[in-house]
């Protein structure tokens, strides 16, 4: 796998995903219990139980709701005709998505609920985007420095030769990438800094290593220096991954 170039993009009020990133909506728990109150659900139905309710009744039942014989579990919400669904509500339960919106959860029990889902395991209004949405964003946000198409670019293979030749010229942030990949390690806007400077020294030294090395790096050090540029003026840490 290949290691990237990103920027801690919520560390500025530029970025302009930064009201959606940090709008949650909401919160998916593998366990709703405690907030069978608050999660959304389905109502369905098992199918064993349709089918003895329906009796010789189901195909013609699957017919006029427009149901597949293929189908595992029935969603009441499905259903086409109305009757159908007055005799299979007795049979009904709710299934839970799992999903709990912010919007309804109290203050108090707001801490419960955090405790209980991952980082992973939220919703914000930024994830309720489209791609063409997202990027049009990412397009016209000043921290924006992989031309225009985001906060993240390329750093390289994993076996990439740039650290080492960082390393031999004292060059330590871009000599510890492969290293800092491992330890998630999270780089102040003062070391980007320091990084651009580490770059512009490169540029020099990299001829010595072979035309080859220069056509291989000269992009990724380009990389370097942009989302380096972006981070000192927006005041923005910056990570490998």
């Amino acid at each position: 796998m290949g290691v990237s170039i990103a920027i801690c993009e919520l560390d500025s009020d530029s970025a302009l995903c930064k009201i959606g990133k940090t709008k949650l909506l909401k919160v998916n728990l593998k366990d709703v219990s405690g907030f069978e109150d608050l999660a959304e659900f389905d109502i369905v139905v098992p199918l064993d139980q349709a089918k003895a309710v329906m009796g010789s009744d189901w195909e013609a039942f699957l017919k006029r709701n427009r149901l597949g014989p293929e189908l595992e579990t029935l969603y009441m919400d499905k259903l086409k005709v109305e009757t159908d669904k007055q005799r299979l509500m007795p049979v009904s339960k709710k299934l839970y998505t799992g999903w709990v919106p912010i919007d309804q959860v109290s203050h108090e029990r707001m801490s419960a609920l955090m405790d209980k889902s991952g980082k992973d395991d939220r919703l914000t209004a930024w994830d309720m985007l489209s791609f063409d949405e997202m990027g049009a964003a990412c397009a016209k946000c000043v921290l924006s420095w992989d031309e225009g198409r985001g906060c993240m670019g390329t750093f390289g293979p994993e076996n990439s030769a740039l650290p080492e030749i960082a390393k031999k010229n004292g060059c330590t942030i871009i000599a510890s990438v492969p290293v800092s990949v491992g330890s998630k390690r999270m780089f102040s806007a003062e070391e980007a800094a320091k990084l651009l400077e580490e770059v512009k020294l490169l540029r020099v030294k990299l001829p010595g290593e072979g035309k080859m090395m220069v056509r291989r790096y000269s992009g990724v050090l380009d990389r370097l220096e942009k989302m380096g540029n972006v981070c000192v003026t927006s005041k923005s840490r910056f990570y490998f991954l």
